[in-house]
């Protein structure tokens, strides 16, 4: 749907809505999506940028250890700032939380630093809106723990309270309700150029039950699938047999979808390790990446203490081993295609990755930045560590917890960090 048809869109979603339903049961949707309005408060709320929250990140960020040339600064102040959408046309990002939020962060005057944050289309309750992504014609999608959003030229109208919005999938039909959780609900999100939506889909446990797998690989938890981004049809499992993903990006170049994967808990300090992963294979029901049964490359898991229950189970005859097996437990969350010209060349093509960093190993590992460089033949090469410090090596204690990393049109690179509820920019001169 090319960007003209914005205006036609809107026309045709105001004509074809229904009656509006309570306020309260459907959280104002119903009159947003006939245009109407739900609030009579147009002001917003801001969040401070300056004082002695911004003054203490700015002085944690000096201990922040990148190579020769790379800098990183304080973007702006985001409270439980997760996944970013970076704006098609505007200087400016959609951000998400694991609360109730959506946050709107613009950068006004184009100095690098933003002038703005406050809360997007407040007039809706958000449940979990980690997930923000855009399609290729300027329309944000909100990808909450059981909700599918989408709003029209979003960049353009999200001054108020009020603002159009298309109902992709209804408030619990994304996933079953009674397999809702607080665990693993974070979803994320990509459109591609054919305008398939792409969402992760967690499952709830630790390691999910015997009873469970088959309908699981079914309908998609503990994997991903693929949808029209603007009526929800079509939907189709592209990948299965995950643990729990929370970060996925499409290549540029062969258009593959690449996710990240979070391992099992409880395995001990350094097994399993946390996977890079390709799709190749999105047909068929799904392609299969091994998990209730096996983790990375040959870390099994059935059987074990952690899965009992699932003793004498067998992965399918074919399974897809993962592109890059990180450390174990430091909690790989978003990832991006670097696409931007700012940085040097051996970083053009490649991949960032976010290590959130480990919460039930002995010693506290990771808090970092990954880059893995993609091969000619479209493969993954080695992982190094890229960005460091977030936490304190010396005493264990995190000053930060990466989240996600998002390329800007100049090239230089967000990260965002919902511990310290901030957003970093990191750029680059030559030294």
């Amino acid at each position: 749907m090319p960007r003209s048809k914005i205006g036609h869109t809107l026309v045709a979603l105001a004509a074809a809505a229904c009656v509006a339903g309570p306020a309260v049961a459907q959280q104002n949707i119903e009159k947003l999506k006939q245009m109407k309005v739900a609030t009579t408060d147009l002001n917003i709320p801001v969040v401070p940028q300056e004082g002695k929250n911004a003054a203490a990140i700015r002085e944690n960020l000096k201990k922040i250890k990148m190579p020769a040339g790379f800098k990183i600064d304080l973007f702006a102040i985001v409270p439980d700032a997760r996944h970013m959408a970076v704006a098609p046309s505007t200087n400016m990002l959609f951000v998400g939380t694991r609360k109730t939020t959506v946050w709107a962060v613009t950068d006004r005057n184009s100095d690098g630093v933003a002038d703005e944050v406050k809360s997007f289309a407040p007039s809706l309750k958000f449940t979990n809106p980690n997930g923000v992504c855009w399609t290729k014609d300027g329309f944000l999608i909100v990808a909450e723990h059981n909700r599918v959003l989408n709003f029209p030229a979003a960049e353009f109208f999200y001054e108020g309270p009020d603002v159009a919005v298309i109902e992709v999938v209804g408030q619990g039909k994304l996933i079953p309700p009674e397999e809702e959780s607080y665990n693993h609900g974070a979803r994320t999100c990509r459109v591609d150029d054919s305008g398939n939506l792409y969402i992760t889909l967690g499952q709830p446990y630790n390691v999910q039950p015997k009873e469970k797998v088959a309908m699981y690989e079914q309908i998609g938890i503990g994997g991903m699938i693929k949808l029209n981004a603007f009526d929800g049809s079509k939907r189709e499992v592209v990948a299965k047999g995950v643990r729990n993903s929370v970060g996925m990006d499409i290549n540029p170049k062969d258009k593959t979808v690449w996710f990240t994967d979070n391992q099992t808990d409880g395995m001990g300090d350094d097994t399993p390790p946390g996977e890079l992963n390709r799709i190749t294979k999105p047909g068929g029901g799904g392609e299969h990446f091994g998990y209730p049964f096996i983790h990375g490359n040959n870390v099994q898991i059935a059987g074990t203490a952690a899965a009992p229950d699932l003793k004498g189970m067998s992965p399918p005859a074919q399974w897809t081993k993962p592109q890059v097996e990180f450390p174990a437990h430091r909690a790989q969350l978003g990832m991006t295609f670097y696409n931007g010209k700012m940085f040097p060349a051996q970083y053009q093509g490649g991949v960032f990755v976010a290590s959130h960093g480990s919460w039930n190993r002995t010693k506290a590992s990771g808090g970092l930045i990954n880059f893995v460089p993609i091969k000619a033949d479209g493969t993954a090469g080695a992982s190094t560590v890229f960005a460091e410090g977030f936490l304190d090596s010396e005493t264990g204690i995190y000053r930060g917890r990466p989240v996600d990393v998002a390329v800007m049109k100049d090239g230089s690179l967000l990260v965002s960090d919902d511990y310290a509820g901030a957003i970093y920019r990191i750029t680059y001169s030559a030294p």
